[in-house]
C-alpha cells in the first residue's frame, strides 16, 4: 500500500496556480475599481486605470515581440510608469530591469548589454546620462521616452532631449485594454533582475522569481502593519531591489501609493499631511532629513507613521526625534539577494520599560526571520556549522528560503559560492542572540584586524553617532607598520555644528575599548549610494592615500 494522500490526489488547474503578485492588482482592480491607487502631482490614477493601463503597457509589448525570456529595462523615478512596468512587463512573461538612477554611463552600458535589453523605457530626466551610455554599449533596443507632466518647477535637475523613437504615453495608448495576459507558465519563471553595487568588478545581475515576490508582498503587509486602503509614500526608490517588492505589496490592501521623484522635507511633509500618508521606507539618510527639515518646512499630522528603515540601527537620538515627529521605526535587513529586507526586530511590548542602555542594545539587533523566510542563522562559513548563540561569537549570516534569489545572471560561479552548502552566504557577519534574533557585526570586509583583535567598524560607528555634532560617520582599516591596520574615521557634522579631532577621539575613549579607538579622524562629506548607503569602498580608496 502506498501513501494513501497521494493517491489519486493529483495537482491539476483547480487546485494548483503558480504563485505571482500580478493577480493581486487583477483583484484589487475587481474589488476596488474607484478607489484610488496613484497619486502623482495633480493625477489621481483609481485601480480600474491602474488595471487597464499595465494591460496595455503588456499588449503594446507583445506586439513588438516582447514575451519570455526578454529583459525591459527602465530607467525611470518613483513615477506612475515605474508602477505600470512592475505588472505590464511581466504579464507578457519578460522580465523587469529596473536601474538605479544614480548609475554613471560605463556601468549602464554594463548592464544593458548583460542583461540583453530589448526595451528601454527612459525618464527625460535621465536622458543625458542614458544616451551616453547606449553609444557605449552594444545592445540596441526599442527606447521609450516618458515626459513627465508633473514634473515640477523647482526640479534639481532639467529635462534632458527625447532620445527615443516613441512616446511612453503613445506606446502605452497603442496596447490593447482586453489584452489577455497569462499567468507565469512556472512560479519559479523570473519576473525581475536587480544588480548589485558592484563596488569590486562587474556587478551581478540578481534573479527574482513571481514566487518570492507574491511571497514577499504578504510579508510585507504583515510586517509593515499594512491595513486596508493604507497610504505609501515613495521615498524608497523603486529600482531598489523593486523598492522591497512594495510595488505589488500595495494591491494586496488596495493601497495608494504616492509617488514622490525626489527626496526632500517639504514635499515629504505635505504629502503625509494631505495624503494621510500610513507608511514609507528608507535608510537612515531620509530620517536625518525628516527630523533636521526647517520648521516652516515641516507640517502636523494626526496620524502615526510607519517609517521602515533597512541600514544601520538608528542611533537613540534620531530614534527620539522620529518618535517626536510622528514616526514609528521599524527596523529591517536584508539584502538585494533577499528580495529586500528579510530580517525584521520584532519589538516586545516590555522592551519599553527596560533602562536605556539594556533597550537601546535590543534596538541595535537586526531582529528574526520574515514570516516567508524559511531559514536564518550564524555559521562558520567554512564549517558550515551554526556558531554559539552567545551574542559574541562572529560567523556570517545565512538566509534559507523561497525569498531568496534564484541565483545570479550568467554567472555560475558566484551563484554556486553564494549557495555553498545549501544556504545563501550574505557575506555579513554577526551573532546569534540566546533569543534567536542575530545582531549585525560588520561585513566581512569591513572587519578591522588590529594587533590580531577584531574590531567591528559599525561598533565604532555608533560610538561616534552618540557625540552629538556627529551626522554621519564611516570606520574603516588603514594600514598601520606596527597594528597591521588601524581604525579611521571619517566624520560629517551637523549643519552649525563644530568639533575638532581631539574632541572625537575623546568621546570614542569614554565608550570603547582603547584599541578600537580611531587613530585618526578625517572631517568630509561622507560618500553615499543612491539609497543612502555609506560607500565604505570610497572610504577605502580614501584611506589609503592618508
Amino acid at each position: 500500500m502506498g501513501n494513501p494522500y497521494e493517491q489519486d490526489l493529483d495537482r491539476n488547474a483547480a487546485n494548483h496556480q503558480p504563485l505571482t503578485p500580478l493577480t493581486y492588482l487583477e483583484r484589487a482592480a475587481r474589488t476596488y475599481p474607484d478607489h484610488v491607487a496613484i497619486i502623482h502631482g495633480s493625477q489621481r490614477i483609481a485601480y480600474r486605470d491602474f488595471w487597464r493601463r499595465s494591460l496595455k503597457l503588456a499588449s503594446a509589448l507583445s506586439k513588438r515581440g516582447i514575451g519570455k525570456g526578454d529583459t525591459v529595462t527602465v530607467m525611470l523615478s518613483n513615477t506612475p510608469p515605474m508602477l505600470e512596468a512592475h505588472f505590464g512587463v511581466p504579464m507578457t512573461k519578460a522580465v523587469l530591469h529596473s536601474l538605479n538612477t544614480r548609475l554613471d554611463a560605463a556601468v549602464i552600458a554594463f548592464q544593458i548589454d548583460h542583461a540583453e535589453t530589448k526595451v528601454l523605457i527612459v525618464d527625460r530626466e535621465f536622458s543625458g546620462v542614458m544616451k551616453e551610455a547606449l553609444a557605449q554599449a552594444k545592445a540596441r533596443p526599442l527606447i521609450i521616452d516618458y515626459d513627465d507632466l508633473e514634473y515640477a518647477t523647482d526640479a534639481p535637475y532639467p529635462k534632458g532631449e527625447r532620445i527615443g523613437s516613441l512616446d511612453y504615453e503613445a506606446f502605452v495608448a497603442g496596447g490593447d485594454e482586453d489584452f489577455t495576459w497569462a499567468m507565469p507558465d512556472d512560479e519559479w519563471d523570473a519576473i525581475s533582475l536587480n544588480y548589485t553595487s558592484g563596488t569590486t568588478g562587474n556587478p551581478k545581475g540578481v534573479v527574482y522569481h513571481h514566487r518570492g515576490a507574491a511571497l514577499m508582498a504578504y510579508t510585507n503587509t504583515i510586517h509593515a502593519g499594512m491595513a486596508k486602503h493604507a497610504v505609501y509614500l515613495w521615498t524608497l526608490p523603486m529600482f531598489h531591489c523593486n523598492g522591497w517588492c512594495f510595488p505589488w505589496t500595495l494591491a494586496v490592501q488596495a493601497g495608494t501609493h504616492v509617488c514622490l521623484r525626489w527626496v526632500r522635507p517639504k514635499p515629504i511633509y505635505d504629502a503625509i499631511a494631505d495624503h494621510g500618508v500610513t507608511h514609507l521606507c528608507g535608510a537612515p539618510i531620509v530620517m536625518s532629513v525628516l527630523i533636521n527639515a526647517k520648521d516652516e518646512d515641516k507640517r502636523q499630522f494626526p496620524q502615526m507613521v510607519t517609517f521602515n528603515t533597512a541600514a544601520a540601527p538608528p542611533p537613540e537620538a534620531v530614534l527620539s526625534g522620529m518618535a517626536d515627529a510622528g514616526f514609528a521605526v521599524t527596523h529591517l535587513y536584508g539584502l538585494t539577494e533577499t528580495y529586500g529586507p528579510a530580517v525584521v526586530n520584532e519589538w516586545h511590548n516590555e522592551w519599553d520599560g527596560l533602562e536605556k542602555g539594556p533597550r537601546t542594545a535590543k534596538k541595535a539587533r537586526q531582529g528574526v526571520r520574515y514570516a516567508a523566510l524559511e531559514g536564518l542563522t550564524v555559521m562558520n562559513p567554512e564549517t558550515m556549522t551554526e556558531t554559539p548563540a552567545d551574542g559574541e561569537t562572529i560567523g556570517e549570516v545565512m538566509f534559507r528560503g523561497n525569498i531568496v534569489m534564484k541565483g545570479y545572471l550568467k554567472n555560475r560561479k558566484a551563484t554556486d559560492e553564494a549557495f555553498a552548502g545549501g544556504w545563501f552566504h550574505s557575506g555579513d557577519l554577526g551573532v546569534m542572540h540566546a533569543d534567536g534574533y542575530i545582531q549585525l557585526k560588520d561585513r566581512s570586509k569591513d572587519i578591522i584586524i588590529s594587533g590580531g583583535e577584531n574590531i567591528s567598524s559599525i561598533e565604532v560607528e555608533d560610538a561616534l553617532y552618540k557625540h552629538p555634532a556627529v551626522a554621519s560617520c564611516g570606520v574603516v582599516a588603514r594600514a598601520d607598520d606596527k597594528w597591521g591596520e588601524v581604525p579611521v574615521a571619517y566624520v560629517e557634522l551637523k549643519p552649525a555644528k563644530t568639533a575638532t579631532e581631539a574632541e572625537i577621539i575623546d568621546h570614542c575613549r569614554a565608550l570603547l575599548a582603547r584599541f578600537k579607538v580611531p587613530k585618526a579622524v578625517v572631517f568630509a562629506e561622507i560618500p553615499k549610494t543612491s539609497t543612502g548607503k555609506i560607500q565604505k569602498f570610497r572610504l577605502r580608496e580614501m584611506a589609503k592615500g592618508t
